[in-house]
């Protein structure tokens, strides 16, 4: 096993979040070593740590599935040699799907709330010299103990960012290629993402001004989430031409009842999920006592889409960026 020294952090925690996905303070380069020659050590910081590679990665274990798309462009999907959680094809192209089907699957196993779950053990019996996404049983704590980094989506850090967008999906694949010497790859695939927004922002112009929220509701009864100005949900929907409703709440995601969804009266509804059928999603919102008075219910404007789509700030940001204002462009005709 390769041997990484992980620091402490510097600066204090400033900001924190609900519900223990917050978001991040994320994976920002420090001055460390030139990836792009071969040189190493490489240092980035992360939720709070600071992490050092003294050489490239080359035995990857992912625990979630939202740095996919960072290492498929720059072209280190197979350095990784295991994987846990879900994988939703729904969110990959042919090509991905390939890659990740020759990765071994060591557990697809979640809690009732959807968290994974999977023992130290197991992880630690994989050898990797870099671990991505961090679970509620597997903390970069018990990892750094035994000389594994760990490297979590800035989004997802309880530290936060305080102003999401789509320049931390550009930040963060830098990052990436600095830690897997890919800066080239990383330049390239970041001017390739900037001139996607730019290309819907051009189609989008002035907007609709529709109203919107995005919410996460549970399927099968329980609680709604909805996200506010600290989610990716607002830079996406804002670039969509819309105007998030909530968009006078300082968090990422919190708890919402229907009658506070009555209040604010949403003409375009944007539901969240992990997997499973979409109508079922919908159901989950729609099936709520007084929903059809809703203007987005009454009219139809409602748009379901898978988590990473949204959230945290990746690829798949701008792919369901995409993805919305065709299905919105949709719903109009």
């Amino acid at each position: 096993m390769k041997r990484l020294l992980l620091l402490p952090a510097a600066l204090p925690v400033l900001l924190l979040t609900a519900c223990g996905a917050g978001p991040g303070e994320g994976a920002t380069p420090a001055a460390a070593g030139d990836a792009a020659a071969g040189a190493y050590p490489v240092t980035v910081e992360n939720c709070g740590a600071e992490v050092t590679f003294t050489e490239q990665p080359e035995r990857v274990v992912l625990l979630k599935s939202a740095s996919v798309p960072f290492l498929h462009d720059l072209g280190v999907l197979d350095r990784v040699t295991a994987r846990a959680g879900q994988y939703p094809p729904g969110y990959y192209d042919e090509e991905t799907l390939a890659e990740l089907d020759g990765i071994p699957l060591l557990t697809d196993r979640t809690d009732t709330s959807g968290h994974l779950q999977i023992s130290r053990e197991t992880v630690i019996g994989q050898e990797p010299d870099l671990v991505l996404g961090e679970v509620d049983n597997l903390s970069r704590a018990s990892l750094e103990a035994v000389g594994i980094p760990l490297v979590e989506e800035p989004g997802l850090c309880d530290e936060g960012l305080a102003d999401p967008g789509f320049d931390d999906v550009e930040d963060q694949m830098r990052t990436y290629g600095r830690v897997f010497g890919r800066t080239e790859e990383a330049d390239r695939a970041v001017a390739s993402l900037r001139d996607r927004v730019e290309a819907v922002e051009e189609r989008v112009g002035e907007g609709s001004g529709l109203r919107a929220a995005v919410l996460y509701p549970t399927v099968g009864g329980g609680t709604t989430y909805a996200y506010g100005t600290r989610s990716m949900a607002q830079p996406q929907v804002e670039a969509a031409g819309l105007v998030n409703v909530f968009d006078d709440v300082d968090e990422r995601v919190f708890e919402v009842t229907l009658e506070e969804l009555l209040g604010r009266d949403p003409e375009v509804l944007v539901l969240l999920h992990g997997d499973g059928d979409p109508a079922e999603v919908e159901r989950a919102l729609t099936d709520l006592p007084g929903a059809e008075r809703l203007t987005a219910v009454r009219e139809g404007r409602i748009v379901t889409q898978l988590f990473n789509f949204t959230e945290p700030p990746t690829p798949l940001s701008v792919t369901g960026l995409e993805r919305l204002v065709d299905r919105l462009a949709e719903l109009e005709r």
